[in-house]
């Protein structure tokens, strides 16, 4: 899918866990997240990622997959995802809700992942659980 395509109202926003433990078969989640996968594509669903997830995702197969490993798989991301650029107001809401849930060890990857989805209606896929209480609806 290209970075042109339309979002489609079931779409699934990704967050990075996911994107990385489709990458790692030693991940606790891979097996999980391939079957979710699965389910997202016979559904139908398309996949939207942001650039800052997707950074944050590469960065982690880069360290601990190795460089060779994550060329591949950054290609095959980019083949298959829809990516979103976050606005400034995604990262202003972001920014409040850390400022918000101080209690929290939020990240700015997540709380701007929570943002877009919210600001376009999007279920955010993810295996965390402070998107939650960050008002967003996690897909499973």
């Amino acid at each position: 899918m290209s970075a042109n395509a339309t979002l489609r109202p079931q779409s699934a926003r990704w967050q990075a866990a996911p994107l990385y433990a489709l990458a790692d078969p030693s991940d606790q989640y891979h097996a999980p997240a391939e079957e979710e996968l699965d389910r997202l594509i016979a559904a139908g669903q398309s996949v939207a990622v942001t650039y800052l997830t997707l950074a944050e995702a590469y960065t982690l197969v880069l360290r601990r997959l190795g460089t060779a490993y994550s060329h591949e798989w950054l290609q095959h991301v980019l083949d298959g995802a829809m990516l979103i650029n976050p606005e400034p107001r995604d990262f202003l809401r972001a920014f409040d809700a850390i400022r918000t849930f101080k209690d929290q060890s939020v990240t700015v990857f997540d709380a701007v992942a929570a943002a877009v989805g919210y600001r376009l209606g999007l279920a955010v896929w993810t295996y965390d659980r402070h998107f939650d209480f960050l008002g967003i609806t996690r897909w499973t």
